[in-house]
């Protein structure tokens, strides 16, 4: 839903006074009721559009703790930095957005019981306007249940009263609310319409309903399956609010498989050039693919696009992400930094089926993260790229590499040198230079900080410190201007490359649906990035395909959050970086690449109480709190 008009229902509801009913007999004259503006076609479509710019879209505004601030956001932290993907250039953080956004809910609830009295529409078209709102209410339960487990279910619009106990819900249990959700979900299925033009074309389908569905049910089956992981007790675990019995699981994956062969079977969907002839011809089209999403139509099932950054506030996502080199005038850039922990994942070509762990040293070890030592034996490369030929094609499209073109400028990126006598300077705050012969070499690449984009201290807040900046839905053109709020790159919400995963993975864990289809579904976004070799259907290979086809798609957050799988990866871990090195030992110079820990990065030990954030409120409430809290 583009901004603009999203812009023009939030001063609409506003004056609309959407969250309380009026109490007074004089009618203000500067404001317009709720019934008024739901009594009309229009009315209702400014009503849609207050409740899209409400939901809990995961998109570039979100900034990872909280939803539209991405904007405004002054450090530039997304989601993808709390997990092994990534990290922010400056922070360190490890959090969980809450959203507990009853008056969304309200508003939608208010939609559903006024759907009747909208007049001028015909009788299909109040279907479907009741059907988008089922499909908000449960993207709303979804966006609140995958946080809180079990929270209370309002399925009527409540009317304000001066008693407050009148208004008090008692939480549904995790499974009542999962269910709930799906339900949602399947009435929406049955009204939405499965085409949507022009305008419209941001909106809900019934096929997007499908989709939302069996993302619902693999989180609940996972949950279900993997729950116990988390070893919660307390009064909310006996009472079901939270955690579900293992015997639920199969229900759930069902769900999931079945709503995915219903988008598979329809043959109305693909990926994006499916078939490239060479890796390097895949990295072009994912490029386009990401860059562009309105490229691939069969593919993204649902964009959120943006207005004109002249009359609205869009997203900042270029302005926060770009490298150093490719930021213009945006001050505070370079914030997204891919960490070698997912760069490790991307496989190689000759070695499919496995991580593609980057070897640095003769003797094959990738344990060591102490730094540079004189003793050890460095593979050397004639340039900083040369190490990450014959990785998987989404890499190159997904992170900016040392020594590789973004935007027709080579991307320096260099930890240091090693000088004639063996000592190493690298990281740190001052860019030192060194000369042999009669050639200055500089720590970070270059004399100028405007032409480096990495590990320099004193411009921390725009230098990665990990050995990689961000390329993926960037745009590929040159920035005429880069300012705050003013990006309007679009995003894509759900792409038919997460059904075929979540079709995989649902096939895998339940024993469930065709093993042979789920086979193909997961070579198929493998082949897609240049892979000629189809792998088995292992759990290993399906995480380790979602993890580098969905990366910096708010999937790795939650995934690990629904398969329980926090706390082994932060169980007092650390992410980490690669260095590259000018080895100034042998001439011509050589590069040379030390795995180590992210400068300035702490261990982190993940906290099983985050798998169910804490209710807001319970003072006044009522509900019982979650575990821990």
């Amino acid at each position: 839903m583009r901004h603009a008009l999203l812009s023009t229902a939030i001063i609409l509801a506003a004056m609309a006074g959407v969250s309380c009913k009026n109490q007074w007999d004089l009618q203000p004259r500067d404001r317009i009721s709720s019934d008024r503006i739901l009594s009309s076609e229009d009315g209702a479509r400014t009503w849609m559009a207050n409740l899209y710019y409400q939901a809990p879209f995961e998109e570039f505004g979100f900034s990872g703790t909280a939803f539209h601030k991405g904007s405004a956001n002054t450090v530039g932290f997304y989601q993808d930095q709390f997990t092994d993907n990534a990290i922010n250039s400056q922070g360190n953080n490890i959090d969980v957005s809450h959203w507990w956004d009853y008056s969304f809910l309200r508003d939608v609830n208010y939609l559903l019981q006024q759907v009747e009295n909208i007049s001028g529409i015909s009788d299909d078209q109040r279907k479907e306007i009741e059907a988008e709102g089922h499909f908000l209410r449960g993207f709303g339960y979804f966006a609140l249940v995958k946080r809180y487990g079990g929270v209370p279910i309002i399925r009527e619009f409540q009317e304000y009263t001066s008693d407050p106990e009148q208004l008090k819900v008692p939480r549904s249990t995790e499974k009542e609310t999962w269910d709930f959700v799906l339900e949602e979900f399947d009435k929406a299925i049955a009204g939405l319409p499965s085409v949507r033009t022009g305008a419209d074309s941001r909106r809900a389908t019934r096929w997007l309903a499908l989709a939302m569905k069996a993302r619902a049910a693999l989180f609940a089956a996972s949950i279900a399956k993997y729950g116990a992981r988390d070893g919660l007790d307390g009064e909310a675990v006996s009472l079901g609010l939270v955690h579900m019995s293992p015997s639920e699981s199969n229900g759930y994956y069902l769900q999931c498989i079945a709503a995915c062969e219903e988008i598979i079977q329809s043959g109305l969907f693909g990926l994006y050039k499916p078939e490239p002839a060479t890796p390097k011809e895949a990295e072009k089209n994912l490029i386009e693919l990401f860059s562009n999403p309105s490229v691939a139509p069969s593919e993204n099932m649902f964009i959120y696009s943006y207005g004109d950054p002249e009359v609205v506030t869009c997203h900042s996502y270029e302005f926060w992400c770009n490298s150093n080199q490719t930021r213009l005038s945006a001050p505070h850039s370079g914030r997204m930094n891919p960490v070698l922990d997912l760069v490790d994942a991307y496989e190689y070509y000759a070695y499919p089926g496995r991580d593609g762990t980057i070897v640095t040293r003769v003797d094959g070890n990738v344990t060591d993260y102490d730094g540079f030592k004189a003793s050890h034996e460095y593979l050397r490369f004639d340039t900083p790229s040369q190490i990450f030929e014959g990785k998987d094609a989404r890499l190159h499209a997904t992170c900016i590499l040392p020594g590789t073109m973004f935007r027709d400028k080579l991307i320096t990126i260099q930890a240091g040198y090693v000088a004639r006598n063996g000592s190493a300077t690298y990281e740190g705050s001052s860019n030192t230079s060194v000369t042999v012969g009669e050639n200055t070499y500089y720590q970070y690449g270059a004399a100028s900080p405007d032409d480096y984009s990495g590990f320099d201290q004193s411009q921390h807040f725009v230098m990665t410190r990990t050995g990689f900046s961000y390329k993926k839905f960037l745009s590929t053109k040159a920035l005429t201007k880069n300012e705050l709020g003013k990006n309007v790159n679009a995003y894509p919400i759900m792409r038919y490359a997460e059904i075929l995963l979540t079709y995989a993975e649902a096939v895998f864990e339940s024993g469930e649906g065709n093993p042979d289809l789920a086979k193909t579904c997961l070579n198929a976004t493998r082949r897609r990035a240049g892979h000629t070799t189809e792998i088995p259907l292992t759990s290993e290979n399906i995480q380790r395909e979602r993890r580098v086809e969905l990366a910096f798609e708010n999937d790795r957050f939650w995934t690990l959050i629904r398969r329980r799988e926090y706390q082994k990866v932060f169980n007092t871990g650390t992410r980490k970086a690669l260095d590259p090195l000018l080895d100034l030992r042998v001439s011509p110079p050589k590069y040379i690449f030390v795995r180590k820990i992210v400068l300035k990065e702490v261990p982190h030990t993940w906290e099983n109480k985050n798998y169910y954030l804490a209710i807001p409120g319970v003072a006044s409430n009522g509900c019982i709190q979650n575990p821990q809290w």
